[in-house]
């Protein structure tokens, strides 16, 4: 029986010690400890789930709010007026996360000046087979071919209605429109979408440049973009509304240069009744210093890999349009001075992501506090402020 005891005394004190850590763990995350997150319970995520079964996970925790709280505040350094909208952090999250508006209030309460929904297409549809999300570990990346999967614009237009009439967590909401796979009137689709949202939605974005669907790419060409922006801009136009509803064009960062003009020539003209640009999608190229045994999966890369050639196409389109449109910028940012340097390239917001599924939900806030402390360091007042600094 002593031996007995022992061993259970034994056992207990460790179940205690197991307990307690676990608890110390669970607060420590909750709380919004960055290393916790990064260096525990991420990894330990990567481990036990999939990509996809991840990244749905994630957007469950958000829903019901289970994420660490913001640690910024009031930070006046941080809030900028872009279309007559006021952010009151330029950092928020990229469509590609809550695709079908199930987690904006807790994607607020982790730190996000605004929240981008989406890619939203008229009909439901399943996107592309699963497997479909591949990290990259070594490139910390992700290769993902979901294929615009979506619950619809009725579902998720539901779920925004309901929470705007709601008690709801402060902040801007974009809504990112797409078309469905089986369509042959891509235009129409666009319209839905415009039609369906502009009354909940604080900025609309025009979604040409998926690389996961067959033909989307051909969107981004002058002629064919020239025609789907008149058509949704008037669209736009006739809404009996109080407000005009910004309307964006999210592009890809593997346009040639002179897709790039074309682009710029279309968005830039001051007739075009467009408001923005989003700069830019993921990639399709593959850098040679890619070391995941996933590089030749098919698909869109984003994360570190993409972040220089989206950098560069946010200075390329600042230039083109001589800093006439608001940009957001996206793509591989992952610290204050990543998202700092493509402020300066010529972005009034950033976007992030990828950078969730490697640092957890604690990414957004920390990206958010470095970039205040970067731009107070060079002297600058607020972000507009430091807008496109490196074309001066």
């Amino acid at each position: 029986m002593g031996k007995l005891s022992y061993a259970y005394k034994w056992g207990s004190g460790i179940a205690i010690v197991l307990n307690g850590a676990a608890l110390s763990v669970g607060v420590a995350a909750y709380k919004g400890n960055d290393a916790v997150w990064e260096d525990v319970l991420m990894p330990a995520a990567r481990l036990c789930m999939d990509g996809e079964n991840a990244h749905r996970m994630a957007v469950i925790a958000a829903k019901y709010r289970a994420v660490p709280r913001r640690k910024y505040l009031n930070k006046e350094i941080l809030h900028s007026s872009v279309w007559g909208l006021e952010f009151p952090s330029p950092v928020g999250m990229a469509a590609g996360f809550d695709k079908d508006g199930e987690a904006v209030d807790g994607l607020f309460l982790m730190g996000c000046g605004f929240v981008e929904v989406g890619t939203i297409t008229p009909l439901p549809q399943p996107g592309n087979p699963k497997p479909r999300v591949f990290r990259l570990l070594e490139d910390k990346a992700v290769i993902n071919r979901y294929g615009l999967n979506s619950a619809g614009h009725d579902a998720v237009y539901g779920r925004l209605k309901f929470r705007a009439e709601g008690k709801k967590e402060p902040g801007i909401l974009g809504v990112n429109l797409g078309k469905n796979k089986t369509s042959d009137d891509a235009l129409s689709d666009y319209v839905k979408g415009v039609e369906k949202f502009s009354d909940i939605a604080d900025y609309l974005v025009i979604n040409v440049s998926c690389p996961n669907v067959v033909g989307f790419s051909n969107m981004q060409g002058k002629q064919y973009l020239q025609e789907l922006v008149q058509g949704v801009v008037a669209a736009r136009d006739k809404i009996s509304d109080a407000r005009r509803v910004p309307l964006l064009v999210k592009i890809a960062p593997d346009l040639s240069e002179q897709g790039k003009q074309d682009v710029a020539t279309i968005v830039a003209n001051p007739n075009s009744g467009i408001d923005g640009l989003i700069v830019s999608n993921t990639t399709v190229s593959r850098p040679s210093t890619l070391g995941s045994v996933h590089k030749g999966e098919q698909g869109g890369l984003s994360g570190a890999p993409l972040k220089d050639l989206a950098t560069q196409s946010i200075s390329d389109m600042y230039a083109l349009t001589g800093g006439s449109i608001p940009i957001i910028g996206v793509g591989g940012v992952d610290s204050g001075q990543d998202a700092y340097d493509k402020i300066r390239a010529g972005a009034s917001l950033i976007e992030v992501y990828t950078s969730m599924v490697y640092r957890g939900p604690t990414a957004v806030a920390k990206i958010t506090s470095e970039l205040a402390t970067l731009l107070k360091k060079d002297g600058f007042k607020n972000v507009s402020e430091a807008v496109g600094a490196e074309h001066r």
